[in-house]
């Protein structure tokens, strides 16, 4: 038996003994691309290069890339678990000609590997062509020696590919296995081909035609090639399965999941552990790259992954968190071939283990609401939609699981009254991915690329070039010329600034250039900043202070210093920061995105808690201790896999070409085989040395979203500016309390002390007022009858809301029967309790009588048991009117009674 990790291997090693470069899997999260949700292909690394827009150092390439699609176009989500093929996570094997090889090559290619390397026989394999593309048709015929009856011809779009309405598109053709004619189903295109006797093992895409609106196809001058293999259905084939749960890696996961939960793998539960190895895969590779559980977006989807799985191992019997035990079993199976697994298995156990403690929480929340919500329904009405969806959406709980529970009443759900909740939801969720399309809109900037190409960088060796306007734009269209006033954005032909990409603001300064005509003042540009365009083309904005700008004109760019040195600072403070936080917190700690201003920089990284006050102290001196060492920061280029063999971390969410730049600082640590103490993948600018940092401060830390924390700091100047300022304000405190520095805290302790005696005394105080027991109050006993019920109503005025419901207890314990409503007018706004003593049950509903008080305090209703209630309202100055409503509403139930 060829195991997945084998046939992986043989994939590629084929495709690089036929010329190809092996590519690594890009991140799940695809890079430039907020169309998509999730990388749901192995083309989409290479989209650019398909489209023209980027271009390779090579015309062969080779993948195995990760995939994830629970979402969008393709969702399989809802069928996992339940059929033999559906998966929210696969390994998509492909291989990828841009422009070099077409058809003749592709097919024989394929044909060799599926028969010779992986030794299926002829006689199963059948090829689908679309129904136009004799040519295709004719090579499986001259190559593979397919008869025509196995060769279908599909006139659907099914086999014909398209990037979008607009780009590369062409036909495709299919290669099928047959498993037999003892299992049912048919061949593809007919009326039974979902059957599982026929099973799609790859697709090749012929990309040969380039399609404009309505559907107008020219052909590409460089046609090109992209194939997709699902890893696991070959391998249920080569393993002699009909099932892709039954392979190693998933009938391993299904292995835990049984021993995890005490349950059988093959026996009642046996969808349920299919349903936990599926989401276990996607989940942890989601996190991995970067994804963490959220209310929208990516992490909305994620979170929905999780808790499908979880649901299913609440079903098992499981009572704490055990979705996280599983993650050693999948980093055993995968993590060979994808080592990001093992350096996030800390972070993806410890965000699976929380999310499962808050899902816990939730469904037992969320039974809860749905028994509340069934009570109120007159027997066998469905449940509404809207109600199914609120629970989904605000409690996590599935469709399925609502529907199992009403199933145990004798109800349903409105489904689509929760299908329409449900497209709504999808597309908010979607909507925070749209993007802005400024790519596709900003057509100048594609053309200027094409003309003129990209600028050359110069700033990490200098901060000021000779250089040529090559292009000149103004209010989003090209100029000829431009003149003092107006604000212009410009290519140069080479550049010292910095386009601000990976954390790292844009440069500012000057660009200078001699008068265009005599008489005519010189140029002078303040550039403002600098940004990249396309991905690649570096943009310098400002405005025309004197002189005429034009293509052609000869320039010096001039990087402002001062506010450049400060940038360096800041981002190589950065990178220290980044590596203390690792050593100290755990390897699970990975940088989620970054601020490198001049006067501040900005770290967030996944931590799924807070980070103590001692640990950031901690992490300070370390990194101050690796300032004052002051040691070399090195740069070196080197391709990536050279970088990570040397330890370098790579970054969530980056895209790295075949050549990498290294930053490297501090000398290595002793038994480690890493090469310096810091070592990233990163492009931007930083100091010779880090003693040029100077001094660094942690001003904050924060959270920004589950599992995501943020630490703000400053370094070198601001850093000490910083500690000036707070000198200066611990000064001024201390003067202000008339004791030096170093006795504060003690001072500022016994104030505190004396604050909290002081409310003490307060609301003891104000207790005895309500309770009319504070020298000549109102007596507690005071009552007025409304239809036999004692009723005795208090304006509290400040006193705090909190201590309402306390006090109205005592009052009804005092006047023995009766009902006692209190009013709070503390913080400028009406709060209202309404109690009743319990030989009134059934006769009185506190929550009644509390809501019809909220409505004239402006409030929107009100809430509690009925012998206790509260509201609110903006309008304290209408208590008596409050108390006048609770008074009707009382009479009322009393002669009704």
């Amino acid at each position: 038996m060829q195991s997945s990790n084998d046939i992986r291997a043989a994939f590629l090693d084929y495709f690089a003994a036929h010329g190809h470069r092996v590519v690594p899997s890009s991140s799940l999260v695809p890079r430039n691309d907020p169309t998509l949700l999730f990388t749901n292909a192995g083309m989409v690394q290479f989209k650019n290069v398909f489209t023209g827009q980027e271009s390779r150092p090579y015309s062969r390439a080779t993948t195995a890339q990760k995939v994830v699609r629970a979402g969008g176009k393709h969702n399989d989500l809802d069928n996992v678990g339940y059929t033999a093929r559906h998966h929210t996570f696969f390994e998509m094997l492909g291989n990828f000609s841009f422009g070099d090889y077409f058809k003749p090559l592709a097919i024989e290619l394929a044909w060799n590997l599926v028969t010779r390397e992986f030794g299926l026989p002829a006689d199963r394999l059948l090829a689908t062509v679309y129904a136009e593309d004799d040519e295709a048709a004719a090579l499986w015929k001259s190559i593979a020696g397919l008869p025509d009856s196995r060769i279908i011809r599909i006139p659907t779009a099914d086999n014909f590919w398209r990037m979008g309405d607009t780009g590369p598109c062409g036909p495709c053709s299919e290669i099928f296995y047959d498993h037999g004619e003892d299992v049912p189903g048919g061949p593809p295109g007919s009326p039974d081909e979902d059957g599982d006797r026929f099973v799609e093992i790859w697709n090749l895409v012929f990309m040969q035609y380039f399609e404009d609106p309505p559907g107008t196809r020219t052909p590409l001058p460089r046609p090109s090639i992209d194939t997709g293999m699902g890893l696991e259905r070959v391998a249920a084939i080569l393993q002699g399965h009909r099932d892709n749960y039954d392979t190693d890696t998933l009938r391993a996961l299904i292995l835990a999941s049984a021993e995890a939960t005490g349950q059988a793998p093959d026996g009642p539960f046996r969808t349920s552990h299919r349903v936990v190895a599926d989401h276990l895969r996607s989940s942890s590779f989601l996190i991995a790259d970067g994804v963490l559980p959220a209310k929208d977006g990516r992490g909305y989807v994620l979170r929905r992954i999780m808790r499908r799985a979880m649901r299913h191992l609440h079903m098992m019997g499981t009572t704490g968190p055990v979705f996280d035990r599983l993650v050693p079993a999948l980093v055993r199976q995968m993590g060979a071939a994808y080592p990001e697994l093992g350096r996030a298995e800390a972070l993806i156990r410890e965000t699976m283990r929380l999310e499962e403690d808050r899902f816990k929480a939730m469904l037992e929340r969320g039974l809860a609401l749905l028994a509340d919500e069934t009570g109120r329904l007159p027997d066998a009405m469905p449940l509404p939609g809207e109600v199914a969806f609120k629970l989904y959406d605000t409690f996590g709980f599935p469709l399925d699981l609502t529907q199992d529970a009403l199933r145990e009443r004798g109800r349903s759900v409105d489904l689509d009254g929760f299908e329409t909740a449900m497209s709504a939801q999808r597309k908010r969720a979607r909507a925070a991915w749209s993007g802005s399309g400024e790519a596709a809109t900003e057509q100048v900037w594609f053309e200027l690329r094409e003309r003129l190409g990209t600028s050359e960088f110069l700033g990490y060796d200098t901060e000021q070039a000779d250089a040529t306007i090559a292009g000149l734009v103004v209010d989003g269209a090209e100029r000829a010329s431009a003149g003092p006033g107006e604000g212009v954005a410009l290519l140069l032909n080479q550049t010292p600034f910095y386009a601000e990409s990976g954390g790292q603001v844009g440069d500012t300064g000057r660009i200078t250039g001699l008068a265009t005509h005599p008489g005519q003042d010189a140029l002078v540009i303040e550039v403002t900043d600098t940004q990249k365009k396309l991905g690649d083309l570096v943009v310098q904005i400002g405005r025309i202070v004197s002189g005429e700008a034009r293509p052609g004109l000869a320039v010096t760019a001039t990087v402002e210093h001062g506010r450049r040195g400060a940038i360096r600072a800041h981002h190589s403070a950065t990178h220290l920061l980044h590596e203390a936080l690792r050593r100290r917190l755990g390897t699970h700690v990975t940088q989620k995105g970054s601020l490198n201003a001049p006067d501040r920089l900005r770290f967030d990284v996944s931590q799924p808690r807070p980070i103590e006050a001692a640990e950031l102290a901690e992490v300070e001196a370390e990194v101050n201790r690796r300032i004052r060492e002051n040691s070399e920061v090195r740069t070196r280029l080197m391709t990536p896999d050279q970088a990570v063999a040397e330890g370098a971390m790579a970054l969530f969410g980056e895209k790295y070409g075949d050549e990498v730049r290294v930053v490297s600082m501090g000398d290595p640590v002793a038994g480690e085989a890493r090469t310096a103490y810091s070592l990233e993948l990163c492009g931007g600018t930083h100091v010779a040395r880090t003693g040029d940092i100077g001094l660094f401060r942690i001003t904050s830390e924060s959270g920004v979203s589950a599992g995501v924390r943020r630490i703000e700091a400053v370094a070198g100047l601001a850093a000490e500016q910083s500690m000036l300022l707070a000198e200066q304000r611990l000064q001024q405190a201390a003067a202000l309390l008339r004791v030096s520095p170093s006795e504060l805290p003690e001072r500022i302790a016994t104030l505190l002390e004396e604050r909290r005696s002081a409310e003490r005394q307060l609301a003891d105080l104000q207790r005895k007022v309500a309770l009319g027991t504070a020298g000549g109050g109102e007596a507690a006993t005071a009552t007025e009858n409304i239809g036999g019920i004692a009723f005795a109503a208090r304006n509290l005025g400040e006193v705090p809301a909190r201590d309402l419901k306390g006090l109205a207890e005592a009052i009804v314990q005092q006047i023995g029967s009766g009902v006692v409503a209190l009013l709070s007018g503390a913080d400028g706004r009406a709060s209202i309790v309404v109690a009743a003593s319990a030989d009134l049950a059934g006769r009185v509903d506190a929550v009644a009588l509390v809501r019809a008080a909220s409505v004239v305090l402006g409030g929107k209703g009100g809430g509690g048991r009925p012998d206790m209630a509260q509201a609110g309202g903006p309008d304290a100055s209408r208590a008596e009117d409050a108390f006048a409503a609770i008074r009707t509403q009382l009479a009322a139930a009393s002669s009704a009674s």
